[in-house]
């Protein structure tokens, strides 16, 4: 499936990207090699614990800073660097890092927010792939309040934004009480480093 936002914004969806024989299998041998932690954030000013346990991978010069917390690269394990060659090959572009999310049940959630941060460059592609229980994925336009769309992301698919997404939009992971399972998503991005300039 594929969107054209209005000002220029692009989703791609792909609902199989991961076989259900390999889901199972890939969650456990993820949730057992990511070092996932519940952080601390800043938001609106005040520290605040992630609703969510996060880690982030990547290259050794794939620094993020985002929420008032810069972030240094754990190495890659072997099953995410797989992810991220296949993740690549069907995104067309080339990624140095992964923000790795575990959403222990509908209780955990990531509010609406940009990957708009400086380091991430003008119009970055940003690859995410869930495995685990369906969650909502919401994106709504920052101005237009008509332009939104909500979709339910299962196990297995593959949502790349691209474009002038991230400048336009904002998107979130909304709480849902009635969802009991883990989800584990994956957002797989590019780092300006030095090296690129």
């Amino acid at each position: 499936m594929r969107w054209q936002l209005l000002d220029g914004g692009e989703l791609e969806l792909w609902t199989d990207f991961i076989v259900e024989s390999e889901q199972a299998e890939l969650f456990a041998a993820l949730a057992g090699v990511v070092p996932w932690q519940q952080r601390e954030i800043q938001m609106f000013g005040r520290s605040t614990l992630e609703p969510r346990e996060t880690a982030w991978i990547g290259d050794p010069k794939a620094v993020y800073t985002y929420s008032g917390r810069i972030n240094e690269p754990a190495p890659w394990p072997h099953v995410l660097q797989t992810l991220r060659e296949r993740v690549s090959e069907r995104a067309g572009a080339a990624f140095n890092s992964v923000l790795c999310n575990l959403y222990r049940n509908g209780s955990d959630s990531m509010g609406l927010h940009s990957d708009a941060e400086r380091e991430l460059g003008e119009n970055p592609v940003i690859a995410s792939l869930s495995l685990g229980a369906t969650r909502r994925f919401q994106l709504r336009h920052r101005k237009r309040r008509e332009a939104k769309l909500d979709i339910d992301l299962p196990s297995g698919s593959l949502l790349v934004m691209r474009g002038a997404t991230q400048h336009h939009y904002r998107h979130g992971v909304p709480k849902q009480p009635s969802v009991r399972a883990p989800r584990i998503n994956l957002t797989f991005r590019r780092i300006i480093t030095r090296d690129d300039a």
